[in-house]
């Protein structure tokens, strides 16, 4: 199928490209850009009409958690690539902590299979450090990587024993494949369902402190400049970490960093009562930290925007953050919050933005030379946007089978249109 956009706002940060163009398709390629495309020379099977909206790289997910296989009451492969297309996501890396987890060649090819049944995004999926996601022994990554794998990860977790994630990191970069790092240290948690500080102590919750998360980045960080990996770090959300990530770029270590819009969009401070929805992991911090993010964001220092999607049941989420699982649904808010709070209140480019949505998650995963931009021969994966349109999040639309979100009732500016995945439209508001 051939696909002609008209009258967009291109925004193309792997081709330094801003400004109105069309934007020409033809079967799972771009294979025109240029200021003016005439329908009568285009032979276009449909012409999309996209003035006064952005046209966007299709949105590059590293960090969601699909459930499937094991958990399919939270959600499936098709209903959170649903959801991903509804937020404007083209490609996404699901998360190995599944049952059985994604540890071996075999999970992988399953999750594979059922994504390219569901037809929405392209899935990438993560494998795991190590069996079982136990911290025991190593999974065997060069097998999970021929089988499709496009990173490994224990998330949801950190591998605490050093000699052996040590040892898992030289494995992936001989496979070539990059490590992406969950930095807790489980020890220090004690229980903790929220931000450590005044608003904990008000509510009478235990607290998580953010040593929790500084103490492993750090060490993931020494261990990648030991063994030479490929490390991104994931759902950063502390300031120490934000330095952190600063000092090793610095030092030339090969560190990227993810942070989620909640962590910039929220902080301890707006949890008004012992809600649930409010539980994630890492916590919501303090005002100094979401400071220190957005300033990470802004200055490139962190690269990556990812969700960290962890759809639970109502069920699972009713009543106090003491007996829930930590998680919020991110996919169908992503954009809307980060161009809100990034680009509208701090100042960010839509350029940058993009950057950090699109082409830096394809760098992350070596794949930029074919996704994560809008020039000739890129995928044709591409977001449709109306970056001035303001509207309230209602959970209840949601595509997700998940509706565990503290942003239900928010008022933000920047609303999806369209997404198309390799020449494929997946979802038309």
């Amino acid at each position: 199928m051939r696909i002609l956009i008209q009258n967009g706002y291109v925004i193309d940060p792997a081709g330094s490209r801003e400004g109105k163009y069309d934007v020409l398709t033809d079967g799972e390629r771009i294979v025109r850009v240029a200021e003016k495309i005439e329908e009568s020379e285009a032979k276009a099977d449909r012409v999309i009409d996209a003035a006064g909206k952005h046209v966007l790289p299709g949105f590059i997910d590293l960090h969601v958690h699909y459930r499937e296989p094991g958990f399919e009451y939270k959600e499936t492969i098709a209903t959170g690539s649903a959801a991903a297309a509804a937020g404007g996501y083209t490609t996404v890396c699901p998360m190995p902590n599944t049952k059985p987890v994604t540890d071996c060649a075999e999970v992988v090819k399953e999750v594979l299979k059922k994504a390219e049944e569901a037809g929405k995004v392209r899935v990438l999926p993560v494998g795991a450090v190590t069996l079982g996601q136990r911290g025991e022994e190593l999974s065997d990554i060069k097998a999970l990587a021929a089988a499709g794998a496009a990173a490994v990860s224990e998330d949801g977790k950190s591998v605490m024993n050093p000699a052996l994630y040590a040892e898992g990191m030289k494995r992936a970069k001989e496979a070539g494949l990059p490590v992406f790092a969950h930095c807790e240290e489980i020890l220090l948690v004690r229980g903790g369902v929220m931000n450590a500080g005044a608003r904990a102590d008000e509510l009478g919750l235990p607290g998580i402190t953010n040593a929790v998360e500084d103490i492993i980045t750090m060490r993931d960080i020494l261990l990648a400049k030991e063994t030479g990996a490929k490390l991104h770090l994931c759902h950063c959300s502390t300031k120490y970490s934000a330095d952190f990530v600063r000092f090793a770029k610095k030092n030339g270590i090969a560190v990227t960093a993810e942070v989620c819009p909640h962590h910039f969009a929220l902080c301890d401070e707006d949890i008004k009562n012992d809600d649930s929805n409010y539980k994630m992991n890492p916590p919501l911090r303090g005002k100094e930290d979401v400071k220190a993010l957005i300033a990470g964001l802004l200055d490139g220092t962190m690269e990556v925007i990812s969700t960290d999607h962890a759809p639970h049941s109502a069920e699972e989420k009713k009543g106090s953050m003491l007996g829930s699982p930590f998680g919020i649904v991110g996919s169908e808010t992503a954009y809307a919050l980060s161009n809100t709070v990034l680009v509208k209140e701090n100042g960010m480019t839509p350029m940058r933005l993009a950057a950090c949505m699109s082409y830096h998650p394809a760098k992350v995963l070596g794949r930029e030379k074919e996704i994560g931009g809008l020039s000739e021969g890129y995928y044709a994966d591409i977001a449709i946007v109306a970056p001035e349109e303001e509207y309230t999040i209602c959970p209840e639309e949601f595509f997700s089978k998940g509706k565990n979100t503290p942003f239900g009732g928010r008022k933000v500016k920047g609303r999806v249109y369209m997404t198309i995945c390799a020449g494929t439209v997946t979802y038309e508001r």
